[in-house]
């Protein structure tokens, strides 16, 4: 059980630290899925309450164990959410990302910028933390992607 809160735990550490800029929206899918965590928190729990109240409304009492599975389904839905962000946020970069990895880490370093020392195995955590550092030093022309 702790292998699961901990992924939960990094799933939100990674949602805060993600840079919300739409010019990556293109390129990585965690924007859209950040994006959506504040949606799937006030949905979510009305569209269990309504699956709850259907039966009983409907007078389909047999019904009434699978409602209750929608509604847990529904309910767990933002634990869906960052436990997919955690895991994500520990995944090691694939070849091209953590060369730009590499090259944005050594722009910020030129730049004078204090940052952690170069990961040999980048994940997308230290490409979050990068990625928001750049954002706040450079202009959005560095998202260009594979350009040196």
């Amino acid at each position: 059980m702790s292998d699961f809160s901990t992924t939960i735990k990094d799933g939100v550490h990674y949602a805060k630290h993600w840079p919300s800029e739409p010019a990556l929206a293109s390129i990585f899918i965690e924007h859209r899925v950040i994006s959506m965590i504040p949606w799937v928190n006030k949905v979510m729990p009305a569209l269990a309450v309504i699956t709850l109240l259907l039966p009983y409304l409907g007078q389909q009492m047999h019904m009434l164990p699978q409602s209750a599975v929608f509604a847990v389904l529904f309910l767990s839905a933002p634990f869906h959410v960052y436990y997919w962000l955690g895991h994500r946020s520990k995944t090691s970069l694939p070849p091209s990302l953590a060369h730009w990895y590499r090259e944005l880490h050594h722009k910020l370093k030129l730049a004078g910028e204090s940052i952690q020392p170069l990961a040999q195995n980048p994940r997308y955590i230290e490409l979050a933390d990068i990625l928001r550092k750049a954002f706040d030093r450079f202009d959005r022309g560095f998202v260009i992607y594979g350009e040196s």
